[in-house]
């Protein structure tokens, strides 16, 4: 068995997916925080991940599907959709 790398100063979700590295997923609160909030203020300590939060999220909106798969949002995003039509 092998152990997955931590994910120590990585500001990627793709190039965390890619060296599967662990990753605790925070998709479910992403449909709440984007169904529910008209504005949004993100506070987080210092290296606390704000860099790869949003990364995450603009991944979501670019349509990035593949870096999605196995995750909880990906059954409930749709993918057709991209962040131009969004509006």
């Amino acid at each position: 068995m092998t152990r997955r790398r931590l994910p120590i100063g990585m500001r990627s979700l793709r190039r965390l997916r890619e060296t599967d590295s662990y990753y605790v997923d925070k998709t479910p609160l992403f449909r709440n925080l984007i169904d529910g909030c008209d504005h949004c203020f993100l506070s987080r300590p210092r290296r606390f991940g704000k860099s790869l939060l949003l990364d995450t999220i603009r991944s979501l909106f670019e349509g990035r599907e593949t870096l999605f798969r196995g995750l909880d949002i990906h059954g409930h995003w749709d993918w057709s959709v991209n962040i131009q039509s969004r509006g």
